[in-house]
């Protein structure tokens, strides 16, 4: 059976985000509660302030599932509903059949860390 994971709106204001960290790679078994991805939301443009509102967030896997496409890179950004990646729930299943359902994940809020590779504008 495939699984599809799209960007949530994490923010009724949210349009889009930009991809800090992809923690998998194609071809994975990944168990519930691998990180996916670190993201960050910049609202700046809807609220303009000295400090932009920038908010950081972790996208967790709440089911096991084999990743077999990744539709994201660090650095990305990607609009929300935007393709992120297609699981199966076997690690040899077609890829040909439209998804069955969206893979089961969560979202949470992180702080910014200073050793990420890249981080928002």
């Amino acid at each position: 059976m495939a699984l599809i994971l799209k960007l949530p709106s994490i923010n009724v204001y949210m349009k889009s985000a930009i991809f800090i960290c992809v923690y998998v790679g194609v071809g994975e078994q990944l168990e519930a509660g691998a990180k996916l991805f670190d993201l960050s939301v910049d609202l700046s443009a809807i609220f303009p302030q000295d400090c932009p509102p920038i908010s950081y967030y972790r996208m967790i896997l709440r089911e096991r599932a084999w990743l077999r496409r990744l539709g994201v890179q660090e650095g990305d950004e990607r609009e929300v509903g935007g393709i992120l990646a297609l699981f199966t729930a076997g690690p040899a299943e077609p890829l040909d059949a439209a998804p069955q359902r969206p893979v089961r994940f969560i979202t949470a809020g992180i702080l910014h860390q200073s050793h990420w590779t890249r981080s928002a504008p």
